[in-house]
């Protein structure tokens, strides 16, 4: 839908783009979706930066977006999640090896 909005309201000067945030913890919505003891894995495991995302990063990214310097950015959704969607690329071995111990990569150059 963005992509085909940006082009139907590019020619009226409308811009439009997406935003797919990724684990930024508020109080309500983090004790909802995540109740203590639910999880087997601490959240942060799930995402490559190992973090989650701050509230500034993400008013930093609309603010770019809002402003004339993005200009030229039209049609496009934009993933803000530390690397997080991208975990199953690889199948699920690509994820542990996120975790691996100088040793251990030492013995797969071996091989």
């Amino acid at each position: 839908m963005t992509r085909s909005l940006a082009v139907e309201w590019g020619p009226k000067g409308i811009r439009l783009n997406a935003v797919a945030p990724g684990l930024f913890p508020t109080p309500g919505a983090w004790e909802r979706l995540y109740p203590e003891g639910s999880q087997v894995e601490d959240q942060r495991l799930s995402v490559p930066l190992r973090r989650f995302g701050e509230h500034t990063e993400l008013a930093n990214l609309f603010a770019y977006l809002a402003s004339e310097e993005s200009g030229y950015i039209t049609g496009d959704l934009i993933v803000m999640d530390g690397g997080r969607w991208m975990q199953g690329v690889g199948g699920p071995s690509a994820r542990s090896m996120q975790d691996w111990t100088e040793e251990q990569w030492q013995a797969m150059r071996k091989r």
